[in-house]
């Protein structure tokens, strides 16, 4: 299958970034790797040759970031207005560089976002922001309660970013009506230790007229053999 390797230094994060694109065409997938990972988690993982028919085909074509949640959620040692701010920063990386990027190599209008543990929260909130870019986002194992990041601390980037909180507050109908054409895919385990705060973010969504499919694996499902399974069950779809 095709592979390329980018970089670039990054206006938005001042620092150079890099990424890896797997396949040749068909809906564009922005991957995310797992809390701290890097851009080649996926290939390491096996994530790729799992989708290798779609990427082969040209059904598919992913752009896996790099992460840099080193530098603000888990960044313990800035203080937790910072740690939000450098994610306000990628949120600008992903919406200013890697987007239009993608566009240019690719011009299927179609947006897919996806990633597992803490790869679920950025493809989720991201998608739940920018809802007019996305057209399906999937989550596996996800947490979307970036609360217990910020020890206590809130202001409004940590607001803005916290998905747990800011949909129970949605009421723009634009951004609703957006929302409901979005395909929302929530996967977890029934064991998985966030369990709960999947199933809240789920009926959150649910209060404000946004559909979305709440699929609880058997047993923790908290593994890269699990989301090999998901990711296939669900990146088309969530039947």
């Amino acid at each position: 299958m095709n592979r390329e390797h980018h970089r670039w230094h990054s206006p938005a994060l001042g620092r150079d970034m890099e990424m890896l694109v797997f396949g040749h065409g068909g809906a564009r997938v922005l991957v995310f790797p797992t809390s701290m990972g890097r851009f080649f988690e996926w290939q390491d993982r096996g994530m790729m040759e799992a989708l290798g028919e779609h990427l082969r085909n040209g059904w598919l074509q992913c752009f896996c970031v790099d992460s840099v949640d080193a530098e603000s959620w888990y960044a313990k040692d800035r203080h937790p207005g910072d740690r939000a701010w450098r994610h306000a920063q990628y949120e600008r990386y992903l919406l200013d560089e890697v987007l239009p990027f993608s566009a240019h190599r690719n011009p299927d209008p179609f947006l897919i976002t996806t990633g597992a543990s803490f790869g679920a929260y950025h493809a989720v909130n991201f998608a739940l922001r920018h809802p007019w870019l996305v057209g399906r986002t999937l989550g596996m194992s996800g947490v979307y309660d970036v609360g217990q990041f910020v020890d206590g601390h809130d202001d409004a980037n940590v607001f803005a970013h916290n998905p747990s909180h800011y949909v129970s507050h949605l009421d723009d109908p634009a951004h609703l009506e957006a929302l409901r054409r979005v395909d929302i895919i929530l996967a977890t385990g029934r064991e998985d230790p966030n369990v709960g705060n999947v199933e809240h973010l789920s009926r959150e969504l649910w209060r404000r007229g946004v559909g979305n499919a709440l699929r609880l694996w058997d047993g923790w499902a908290h593994d890269w053999p699990y989301w090999t399974g998901m990711v296939r069950a669900y990146i088309g779809g969530h039947d």
